[in-house]
């Protein structure tokens, strides 16, 4: 089966929407699927704004258009709402070619988080953006639910995995911190409610692996919190191992990728009981969700490295790759109207 990804998060951006779109790919390659991702590394771009690292295609039409015709996909799925989703949104609803989406990100918490729009304009938005999608693939039981409340409808599952080999249990050195150590790793930003961790009165080391706008300000703030930039996969799986407990501080993510990663290196988890935490740990014993984040932070402490582990392992990027390819709408051309993958296979 010949499938176009088309994605507005692309390389070089380090986030979960990339990471996905990634392992997705070679996993359905692995299968013996062809996949093209159609990016914004085709097209001239410009630096969406406060968030210099994210690019946006400029007028991408014509050519979204010309792909789409010549590499003629069987299943046509556009990962994300940006120039290049409405572009290839826009081509399908012409030519009738019959198209899935997914919900990666909390978008309306954080445009309200950072300019303060009401979260039903960017819904009104996003419905109408997904509401041609034969299937909006969601991460998450909570995530489904919630978009069904705003309106959404064809919302389907489409979960995640975890590198098990990447990420593992190893001894690693610590950095000459102070024990405990206590770690976020992410995006740098306001949405990310990271500084409900910075200014936590925990012992130890705080130490914050990624970057993003708000790195400026928290490094001013914070100075005595141990910044280690963006790391690759296997620099990161080392962070994790050094580390005593995971900190996700966020409220507004739709899953967390580095959730997943954290335990999978024996890292204990804390967190709110929010979308993202509720699905990923559920009733495991493999973290601490609580309302006082310092609760939920101090309890981690006492967790068995080896239960979050397990935990991890349940995780498998083919079982999510799976899911992905069952929600496909294949048809023979573009333009033919579409069955599901899992019915063609």
């Amino acid at each position: 089966m010949k499938v176009l990804i088309v994605t507005d998060a692309w390389r070089p951006q380090v986030n979960g929407v990339v990471r996905t779109l990634t392992t997705t790919q070679r996993e359905m390659e692995a299968m013996g699927h062809q996949v093209d991702i159609l990016s914004p590394l085709e097209f001239r771009t410009l630096p969406c704004p406060t968030y210099p690292d994210i690019r946006l295609s400029l007028l991408p039409g014509k050519r979204v258009d010309r792909r789409i015709r010549e590499y003629a996909p069987h299943a046509l799925h556009i990962a994300t709402e940006g120039p290049l989703g409405l572009a290839a949104r826009r081509y399908a609803l012409s030519k009738g070619v019959p198209f899935t989406t997914a919900y990666h990100t909390r978008f309306p918490e954080y445009v309200q988080a950072r300019f303060g729009v009401p979260l039903s304009w960017t819904y009104r938005f996003l419905r109408w953006f997904h509401g041609p999608s034969r299937a909006v693939m969601a991460p998450t039981k909570v995530v489904k639910a919630d978009l069904e409340k705003f309106g959404f409808n064809n919302v389907v599952i489409w979960s995640r995995g975890v590198d098990l080999d990447i990420f593992r249990m190893q001894e690693i050195n610590r950095l000459n911190s102070a024990p405990p150590i206590f770690l976020y790793v992410g995006r740098v930003a306001v949405e990310k409610n990271i500084e409900a961790f910075l200014k936590l009165d925990l012992p130890g080391s705080k130490w914050v692996a990624g970057d993003g706008p708000a790195m400026a300000g928290l490094r001013a703030k914070y100075p005595e919190v141990n910044y280690l930039g963006v790391l690759n996969q296997h620099e990161l799986a080392e962070v994790y191992a050094s580390a005593d407990v995971f900190v996700f501080p966020s409220k507004t993510d739709t899953f967390g990728l580095v959730l997943l990663e954290a335990m999978a290196c024996g890292l204990p988890v804390a967190a709110y009981p929010v979308t993202g935490p509720i699905d990923v740990l559920g009733d495991s014993n493999a973290g601490i969700m609580h309302e006082d984040l310092r609760e939920a932070c101090l309890g981690a402490l006492e967790i068995d490295r080896a239960a979050a582990r397990a935990h991890a392992e349940k995780f498998s990027w083919r079982a999510a790759t799976e899911q992905f390819i069952g929600h496909l709408q294949v048809s023979e051309q573009p333009g033919l109207a579409g069955k599901t993958a899992e019915s063609a296979a």
